[in-house]
C-alpha cells in the first residue's frame, strides 16, 4: 500500500540535544578534551575596556578558529556559515540551535588587533602543548625538525623589483600593516637578515613572503613554517613561520630549540633534521 505524502509540520515545542547527535568519534570530540580556554578571559582582561557594550565571548571566537583550521575552512565568511549549519561545530562552540554566529567581520577585528597584540594564539598553543606533557605524550628526549611551504595570499601580478619596491616607500608609518610587520622584521634571522641574497620579487601586500620554486615548478611567494615536533607521539611543540630559503630555516630552528627550553624546560638529547638545516654544529 503506497503510504501518504509527508507534509512537514511545525511543533510548538522540540526535545533536542546536540550532545545526542554528534558522533563519539567525531574529530572535534578528540581535539575536545584537549582544548582548554578557560584562561582566555584572564589573558586577554588588559586588551578590553571596562566599559561599553560586552564584546563577543573571545572563547566562542578561538573555537570557531579551530573549527576552521581543523577543517580547512580558509574563508571567515564561509566559516560562520558553516558553524550555522553543522550540528557538531555547534556542539564545539558551546551554541545552541538559537545561539547567533557572529558576523564574519569580527574575526578579521580580533586576528589582526587584540588577539594579535596579545600573542593569543600562541598563549593557546603553549597551553595545549602543556597539557600534552601533563597526559605523558611528550618525551623530550628526541626532536624531529621540518618545514613545509605555504603559499602567500598574494599575486605575482602585485609585485616588483625589491629596488623599485623599496623606493617605493616613501613613509613606512602610512604603509599597510604586513608591510610595516615587514619591516619590523628586517633584522631578524628568520627574516630579513636570514640572507643577503635578493629574491626576483617582492609582492606589494606582503613583502615577507618569498618568491620561491622549492616546488620544481612555476615559481610562487610563500612562507615556511617549521615545525618542531616531540618524536614519542609526534606532538609539534613549537611552530615559526620564516622565508622559504634554507638560512631563515636554520634561524627558526634555533628560535624554537630555545623557546620550547624556555616555556617548557625541554631541552632534548637529539635532533633529526634534514641537510636543510646545516651540519651538527647549528643543532647545539
Amino acid at each position: 500500500m503506497m503510504g501518504p505524502k509527508q507534509e512537514a509540520q511545525a511543533a510548538l515545542f522540540y526535545e533536542f540535544s546536540l550532545e545526542d547527535h554528534v558522533p563519539q568519534d567525531h574529530l572535534l570530540r578528540s581535539i575536545d578534551r584537549f582544548v582548554d580556554l578557560s584562561g582566555i578571559r584572564a589573558h586577554l582582561s588588559d586588551f578590553y575596556s571596562h566599559t561599553g557594550r560586552p564584546s563577543i565571548d573571545p572563547e566562542l571566537l578561538i573555537r570557531m578558529l579551530l573549527v576552521g583550521y581543523c577543517s580547512g575552512i580558509r574563508s571567515e565568511r564561509r566559516l560562520c556559515e558553516e558553524v550555522h549549519l553543522n550540528l557538531a561545530y555547534r556542539w564545539f562552540c558551546r551554541l545552541d540551535l538559537t545561539d547567533r554566529i557572529p558576523d564574519h567581520s569580527s574575526f578579521s577585528k580580533n586576528r589582526h588587533g587584540r588577539f594579535r597584540e596579545s600573542d593569543l594564539l600562541r598563549h593557546v598553543f603553549e597551553t595545549t602543548v602543556a597539557r600534552c606533557m601533563e597526559e605523558g605524550l611528550v618525551g623530550g628526549q628526541g626532536f624531529a625538525v621540518d618545514a613545509s611551504l605555504i603559499s602567500a595570499d598574494v599575486q605575482k601580478q602585485n609585485s616588483s623589483n625589491p629596488d623599485d619596491w623599496a623606493a617605493r616607500m616613501t613613509d613606512p608609518d602610512d604603509a599597510p600593516r604586513a608591510v610595516r610587520e615587514y619591516l619590523d622584521t628586517l633584522d631578524d634571522e628568520a627574516f630579513g637578515a636570514a640572507t643577503t641574497t635578493k629574491p626576483k620579487f617582492t609582492a606589494h601586500a606582503d613583502p615577507a613572503s618569498q618568491w620561491t620554486a622549492a616546488r620544481k615548478g612555476p615559481a610562487f611567494f610563500a612562507y615556511s613554517t617549521n615545525y618542531l615536533i616531540d618524536t614519542d607521539h609526534s606532538i609539534i611543540v613549537d611552530v615559526d613561520a620564516g622565508r622559504s630559503n634554507r638560512t631563515a630555516e636554520v634561524g627558526a630552528m634555533r628560535k624554537m630549540i630555545d623557546r620550547t627550553e624556555e616555556c617548557f624546560g625541554l631541552k632534548p638529547d637529539w635532533i633529526a633534521a634534514d641537510t636543510a638545516y646545516g651540519s651538527s654544529d647549528n643543532l647545539v
